[in-house]
């Protein structure tokens, strides 16, 4: 027996989207309203403290100075290309085909200042563009920046000691019901210089 009344119905599922596209990029600043208890509430709404903290510490003087790429792009800058890579490691996205997911987010849009961002390819393109010393250039702007931010928590430090983590090894055969082996990590101090 079929029935057919109303309460057994599915509701109609609320509109989702822009009602229109605009032609502006958003414009995120302090005034910025965000609000926790509401319930249209962004995912990466915790990008704004994140994009707030790197204005704060320079990170785009540090990479326009500190990079040197020469192939021109197009479609965003250099800076915007990485601070994009940047915040997409920072969402949790460990690919660059994840970046299609968030390609028109309002928040990561107006953090980058654009209406959207590129396809994965021209990301592709960037990347393969880089050459070898870029990525020495990269270990520079992460030591510049980590300097920055111990100098802003005023911390001193002459030397950090790196603790690495245990190996699992796969054990062949019945030893002892064994199935996994544990190799201890060890560590290494490592001098800080500067």
């Amino acid at each position: 027996m079929v029935t057919d009344i109303k309460k057994d119905s599915d509701k109609t599922p609320a509109k989702q989207g822009r009602e229109k596209v605009s032609s502006e990029p958003n414009k995120i600043g302090p005034a910025t309203p965000y609000d926790f208890d509401g319930k249209n509430l962004t995912a990466y709404g915790g990008l704004l403290p994140v994009g707030t903290l790197l204005e704060k510490l320079g990170f785009r003087q540090l990479v326009e100075e500190t990079l040197k790429v020469k192939r021109q792009t197009r479609v965003m800058p250099v800076y915007q290309f990485i601070l994009a890579m940047v915040l997409a490691c920072y969402v949790g996205f460990s690919r660059l085909h994840h970046l299609r997911f968030v390609q028109r987010e309002p928040m990561l849009t107006g953090i980058l200042g654009v209406l959207r961002l590129p396809p994965q390819c021209t990301f592709w393109r960037f990347l393969a563009s880089l050459h070898g010393s870029v990525a020495g250039q990269l270990l520079e702007v992460q030591r510049r920046l980590r300097q920055r931010v111990w100098e802003a928590a005023n911390v001193k430090l002459s030397a950090v000691v790196l603790d690495t983590d245990t190996t699992v090894h796969t054990l062949f055969g019945n030893q002892m019901g064994a199935r996994k082996s544990y190799l201890s990590g060890q560590s290494l101090p490592v001098i800080l210089v500067g």
